[in-house]
């Protein structure tokens, strides 16, 4: 573990930061957008666990999540390289337990019969915004790859598949969906 004496380090003053492998960019790169967007969704997460009340399994599968999440930065913050033997990369077994998960939540839940608007529970509403956020990351991600950078194929499965876990769980956390709120086409008009 590594210990730190100051938390500022004066590098950051003229605008560059280091990935992981010690490379200087902007700190305006898409690279550290993307994975500053997926930072910002493990905040999201965070805010959402202080409201899982007694659901002890749900919080547990949530702070899973925000771990992932930290390998996720991990592996964002770090371009692919031939030589891979130290680098902190998503898996799809990862991925796979997001499926699971997606589909054990989902079959607890009534079928969709409207869109759903973000709100409910305090859980549930800070779950949409990490949904929200983490879909921010997901596009940029892609314009990354469309810069003609490289990320992980495995990091674009769990950024793909994690807006829909984290949808399914604000459902399951609006009381298995008892507390959703319905979007009312042109109910303003």
């Amino acid at each position: 573990m590594v210990t730190l004496n100051k938390i500022y380090t004066r590098t950051g003053d003229a605008g560059a930061t280091r990935l992981a492998n010690g490379q200087q960019v902007s700190k305006s790169s898409l690279r550290v957008e993307t994975y500053g967007a997926v930072d910002e969704t493990n905040a999201c997460v965070g805010l959402a666990r202080l409201h899982t009340g007694s659901d002890a399994e749900f919080d547990a599968m949530l702070a899973r999540v925000q771990n992932e999440l930290f390998d996720l930065g991990a592996d964002l913050a770090t371009p692919p390289l031939e030589d891979e033997t130290y680098t902190l990369r998503m898996i799809d077994s990862q991925v796979e337990r997001l499926e699971r998960e997606i589909d054990a939540m989902n079959a607890q839940l009534p079928p969709l019969t409207s869109f759903i608007l973000p709100g409910g529970t305090a859980a549930a509403a800070n779950l949409h915004l990490a949904r929200t956020v983490s879909r921010r990351a997901e596009r940029i991600a892609v314009a990354l790859t469309e810069s003609g950078e490289r990320v992980s194929p495995t990091a674009m499965k769990y950024l793909n598949r994690l807006s829909d876990f984290l949808f399914v769980a604000a459902r399951h956390a609006n009381d298995q969906g008892r507390a959703e709120v319905f979007w009312k086409s042109g109910a303003t008009r």
